[in-house]
């Protein structure tokens, strides 16, 4: 599960993993009243996170990290918002793992400074699929869940001093497919 944190509106991506395949499951967002007060709003945010665990029941959960902006209030918000949403998914005992932005667009379109256009064509690439959202941060989360498959299936190359594909390889050749 992929969740794009926000106060306003919250974006989640559900996609299943078989082997070295994936496949979409669901995404969409979840639109938080702004009348109420801040405080309730993370309630808000907390419970709609538990309903999409007991909903979907993921394995696993990455969260799009705030991103360091100018505006030190927004940042604020957005941090708290993804401070409930991870504290929802570990009360039910579910790793979390958290990217930033430029991470999570790199994973999905090889650019770290890609448009969120240029990241929701390649997830359609990707899914070789149309996606139907209203709001871009429905795909944003689901390109956090991608992002989390692409980080969790790839070896870490830094493990054994390698630096490259090459160089891992030649040091764990038991790790050959």
């Amino acid at each position: 599960m992929g969740i794009d944190p926000g106060t306003q509106i919250m974006g989640y991506g559900i996609i299943a993993i078989k082997g070295k395949n994936f496949e979409l499951i669901d995404l969409g967002s979840v639109r938080f009243k702004t009348a109420d007060a801040p405080v309730l709003r993370l309630k808000q945010i907390f419970e709609s996170t538990l309903g999409l665990v007991e909903k979907f029941l993921p394995d696993e959960m990455a969260v799009e990290a705030p991103f360091f902006g100018k505006n030190v209030q927004s940042m604020l918000k957005l941090g708290r918002a993804q401070g409930v949403i991870m504290a929802a998914a570990l009360s039910k005992n579910i790793p979390v793992e958290e990217y930033s932005p430029r991470k999570v667009k790199q994973s999905i379109t090889g650019k770290g400074g890609a448009s969120k256009e240029q990241v929701y064509a390649m997830l359609e690439r990707s899914f070789e699929q149309k996606i139907e959202t209203r709001y871009l941060d429905a795909s944003d989360a689901l390109a956090v869940a991608l992002c989390h498959h692409y980080q969790a299936s790839r070896p870490n190359l830094a493990g054994g001093g390698a630096k490259t594909w090459d160089q891992f390889l030649r040091n764990n050749p038991n790790r050959k497919a």
